[in-house]
């Protein structure tokens, strides 16, 4: 389904029952709503990011929700649509932590293809409706992808911005992952701490020191 090891590692949720149930459910809301990101994208983090390429893993909650916005990655948009006032934020921040210049396009597949998982919590959203496919059964996927990851042998960097990101805490168990977590990039909460956490810098200070190669933040 996905084309790497995500596969074998993910074989016994596409074996299953339960997983074949669930995906015959999304189908039918395709087919009946306006469904983002289009069915074809649904695993494009996991297909851009194989799992031992994994050294960070950005948390987002949901896909946008507007027309053209979501392409499968947390917080990333395609060329040529307006930048999202969460990522812009995100992009201040990498600037005044690394002095990168603000990216003229909100697409971060660069960054997916240089090990940086850009995963949502919820996978699919219906059109102008946020958190719309909230327990669906997503969180059970995605929850069960960070306990495989949690499992690497290699260090990991999970940056979890925003309460319902840092949920996802408690499935980081092992001491040789680094969490950081802040408030999320949202307009409205970015001055409460976001602002001025560099997670850019902090992630490559921990790849670094563990002897793992450190992500190129520039787009």
């Amino acid at each position: 389904m996905i084309g790497n090891d995500w596969d074998e590692k993910l074989k016994l949720v596409w074996s299953s029952s339960g997983y074949k149930k669930f995906m015959a459910m999304i189908n039918k809301l395709y087919a009946k709503d306006n469904i983002y990101p289009p069915f074809n994208a649904i695993y494009r983090a996991l297909e851009l990011t194989s799992y031992q390429d994994t050294r960070v893993v950005i948390v987002g909650q949901d896909p946008y929700h507007g027309d053209q916005e979501a392409h499968g990655l947390s917080f990333s948009v395609p060329q040529g649509i307006k930048i999202p006032p969460s990522l812009q934020n995100i992009f201040k921040e990498l600037k005044n932590d690394l002095g990168i210049n603000t990216p003229l396009c909100g697409d971060l597949t660069k960054w997916a293809k240089n090990g940086v998982l850009l995963l949502n919590a919820v996978l699919t959203v219906r059109r102008d409706s946020p958190a719309s496919h909230r327990d669906l059964g997503w969180e059970k996927l995605t929850d069960y992808i960070i306990k495989l990851l949690n499992q690497k042998q290699e260090p990991i960097v999970f940056i979890l911005w925003g309460n319902f990101a840092k949920k996802k805490a408690s499935l980081v168990t092992n001491p040789q992952h680094l969490i950081i977590s802040s408030p999320h990039p949202s307009p409205f909460s970015a001055r409460q701490g976001f602002f001025g956490s560099k997670p850019f810098s902090r992630t490559n200070d921990f790849l670094k020191k563990n002897n793992q190669k450190v992500i190129d933040w520039q787009l």
